[in-house]
């Protein structure tokens, strides 16, 4: 051996101390450091707090610029990250199959990449968003004790040289030391979610169902099922039995207006059927999403959650409906919370309902009875008045205050005692007692009356008091005041005078007319009982008067519909115009009192009108007690349709060919179409009555009609084309024309679907 050989042998055996001394102090190091993070680790309670100690340690011992610890969110398949190095502060949500991090999550591996800008699985974004540049990067997943990947830890930019194998050993080892105390935060932190999703639900069931309002009710119902699942718009269906249909007054989002569907079409409507929820990701990609809805509102529907809303009893009595959740589709977690959601609030919407038909049955009784001509009266089981009609405040001549809560011994004294003793045998003997044209003293007066009184029972049949009816039957008061609202009050003296001949049954020709407030549901619901009667009084009071400037006859009310007729009883060579006059005098006294209403801030009110002429048959329906004067027949019934087929034509007054024909006056008119109405084979052509239109509401008018009359008879003649040139001109002169609207979509209609050659014109109406 020569020299260079023993040096070279000394210094080997020199080395190998060394380097084992080193390797030991490395370890030594290593475990220190999985000490330490273990140690830290259990101190810290929350999860954010485990992650801000595991990132900064790894960070620092790897002498990296910046590090980051994304966990997987098994809810969104997605990498989270609440805490990052430098100057991203912010929750960071990344696809768990995208970027470095999803590679290394998805394939299970570690990955050292020495320049980041090089590698394809980079996601160069983050750096764009915050003008950092990453250089290098260390990415391990972070497994479970099971070897099951809950994330991925990485650190950025070695501040010297190039990360290592062993950089990526001790990343591992450091990363897995601190799972357990990750997991343990992470099923905290779930747990007080949990705990917290659960308070809140209690709290939001406890709130709505506090509320016995159903419309309401149905709002809160809404907007906490929209918040609870994140979603953008939610409607709740109830069933009408009554209908078949589903139904709602609420919609997150959109204006609030009542929708109704069939309860067996659509999404909404298999989820009631069938009973069970349904789950569409994605909408457009189910056969069963209708796309019309979508298309008439501009809004997109992503993705639908529907459950059915079932009672104690196992019913389906609707179902609840969400679109859209934020962030991705619904879950079957946000499914349970809906189930439990509608399971909690059923009971209050069943009661809700109930106190609606209580309400709506309790306004409709007290309406009913303050529009009753007779006097009605209760009285509780201790004999004292508990209410009064505002016919029997009249009568009786009194006001609340001098009727209500006293006894009826006090009240009904004197000459009127009588009554007294008709309430203790009934009181006695729990039957009906009848006193017929009985004397009533009124101050000074006598008044003749029919009187019942009865008792009030329970459902159980027990006494809950006692009920008065008086009718008023003084016989020149009872005649004059009935037929006065029949009729002109001139008319009804010349009947008066006729005697019974007058009130006979016979056939005649007359004009009927018969019109109807639009809207009228709408203007109910928010001026509520006693703002709609208010309303309907004033209404019929400019209404009738209308009426009877021209001499016709008010047949009836029907709620807010007016029924009137002209040429009967006593009848008119212009019978017709009269009727037509009318109209309009009824179109421009209700636009001149709309102006008043509006100015008070009042909705206005819109009607339409319909005129027919034919035989009709007139006479006293009843019995000798109680009688109606009215006419019947099938013109009657013609005159209704043309009333409920303004609305089809965007029109106030319109008429039958056969009042036109018996017109003697010239109004501006144009024909509208030839139909055939509901119940009826024959076709007739119907008219429109525009004399109440002014330059404004209607500008350059003659010229609009001689456009429409020449469009008309080109499209009976099929020259579809030609025919929408015309109501095109129309609508320029008037583009609120709604008829030359429907003739023109009519048009493009027969363009696309050809009638042939046996079309005659006739439309017919499918509605009543």
């Amino acid at each position: 051996m020569n020299a260079i050989d023993q040096a070279a042998e000394a210094a080997g055996s020199k080395k190998k101390p060394l380097e084992r001394d080193q390797e030991g102090r490395r370890r030594l190091r290593h475990l220190e450091l999985l000490l330490e993070v273990t140690r830290r680790m259990a101190g810290y309670g929350t999860l954010d707090d485990v992650l801000q100690a595991l990132v900064e340690m790894t960070t620092t011992e790897l002498n990296a610029e910046r590090g980051s610890l994304f966990l997987n969110d098994p809810d969104t398949n997605e990498l989270y990250s609440r805490v990052a190095q430098g100057n991203i502060q912010r929750e960071i949500r990344i696809l768990n199959s995208s970027g470095v991090a999803g590679y290394v999550y998805t394939a299970g591996e570690a990955l050292i990449i020495h320049d980041a800008y090089a590698d394809d699985r980079f996601n160069r974004s983050i750096d764009e968003q915050t003008g950092f540049t990453t250089r290098n990067i260390l990415c391990v997943p972070i497994k479970t004790v099971k070897g099951e990947i809950i994330g991925v830890a990485q650190t950025l930019n070695k501040r010297t040289g190039k990360f290592t194998k062993q950089d990526l050993n001790l990343l591992e080892a450091m990363t897995s030391q601190g799972t357990l105390a990750l997991q343990s935060a992470q099923f905290i932190e779930r747990m007080q979610a949990i705990r917290r999703q659960e308070m809140e639900f209690i709290d939001v069931v406890s709130e709505v169902t506090a509320d016995i309002k159903l419309g309401s009710l149905l709002q809160k119902v809404m907007g906490e099922a929209t918040r609870l699942l994140n979603a953008e718009r939610s409607t709740l269906f109830l069933n009408d039995d009554k209908t078949n249909e589903l139904w709602s007054e609420v919609g997150q989002g959109l204006e609030s207006v009542q929708i109704r569907l069939p309860n067996h079409l659509g999404i909404a409507g298999a989820v009631f059927t069938q009973g069970k929820a349904i789950n569409i990701p994605y909408a457009y990609a189910d056969l069963r999403f209708n796309p019309a809805f979508d298309k008439k509102t501009g809004y997109f529907t992503r993705s639908i959650l529907c459950v059915p809303i079932v009672n104690k009893h196992g019913k389906v009595i609707g179902v609840t409906q969400v679109l859209n959740k934020r962030g991705g589709p619904f879950t079957g977690e946000d499914e349970s919370r809906l189930r439990a959601f509608t399971a909690q609030i059923s009971i209050a919407l069943e009661n809700a309902k109930l106190f609606a038909d209580v309400q709506n049955m309790k306004n409709y009784n007290e309406a009913m009875l303050e529009s009753m001509s007779n006097a009605v009266i209760t009285l509780d089981e201790g004999e004292k008045i508990a209410t009064c009609n505002a016919a029997g405040l009249r009568i009786l001549r009194v006001s609340p205050a001098q009727i209500l809560q006293k006894p009826a011994t006090d009240f009904f004294s004197g000459g009127n005692a009588w009554i007294h003793e008709k309430l203790r045998r009934v009181g006695e003997t729990q039957t009906t007692e009848l006193a017929m044209e009985a004397e009533l003293i009124v101050g000074e007066d006598k008044l003749s009356v029919n009187l019942t009184a009865l008792p009030l029972l329970s459902a159980e049949k027990k006494r809950l008091g006692s009920m008065l009816m008086l009718e008023d039957i003084s016989s020149e008061k009872r005649m004059r005041s009935t037929m006065s609202r029949l009729m002109d009050p001139g008319i009804a003296d010349q009947m008066l005078a006729g005697g019974v001949d007058a009130l006979g049954g016979k056939n005649v020709m007359a004009t009927v007319l018969f019109s109807d407030i639009r809207g009228f549901t709408t203007i109910t619901e928010q001026l509520g009982a006693q703002g709609t009667v208010a309303l309907l009084n004033e209404y019929f009071t400019l209404m009738v008067d209308c009426i009877q400037r021209e001499e016709g006859m008010l047949d009836k009310f029907i709620g807010d519909a007016i029924m009137a007729a002209f040429g009967i009883p006593v009848g008119h060579d212009d019978d017709a115009d009269r009727s037509v006059r009318t109209s309009i005098a009824m179109i421009r006294e209700l636009s001149s009192w709309n102006t008043l209403r509006v100015g008070e801030g009042k909705l206005p009110v819109d009607i339409g009108i319909g005129l027919n002429s034919d035989n009709v048959v007139s006479g006293t329906i009843g019995s000798k007690k109680r009688m109606d004067y009215t006419i019947i027949g099938d013109g009657v019934n013609l005159a209704a349709r043309l009333e409920s087929a303004c609305k089809q034509y965007g029109a106030h007054i319109l008429i039958s060919e056969f009042t036109y024909k018996q017109l003697r006056g010239t109004y501006y008119s144009r024909e509208l179409d030839l139909v055939i109405v509901k119940g009826k084979t024959q076709p007739v052509a119907i008219y429109e009555i525009l004399d109440y239109h002014t330059d404004d509401s209607y500008p350059q008018m003659i010229d609009a009609l001689r456009h429409f009359k020449s469009g008309l008879v080109k499209y009976r003649q099929q020259k579809w084309q030609d025919a929408k040139g015309e109501f095109g001109e129309v609508l320029s002169l008037n583009d609120h024309d709604k008829a030359a609207k429907m003739y023109i979509e009519r048009c493009d209609h027969f363009l696309a679907n050809p009638p042939g050659e046996g079309w005659d014109g006739v439309w017919v109406m499918e509605s009543k």
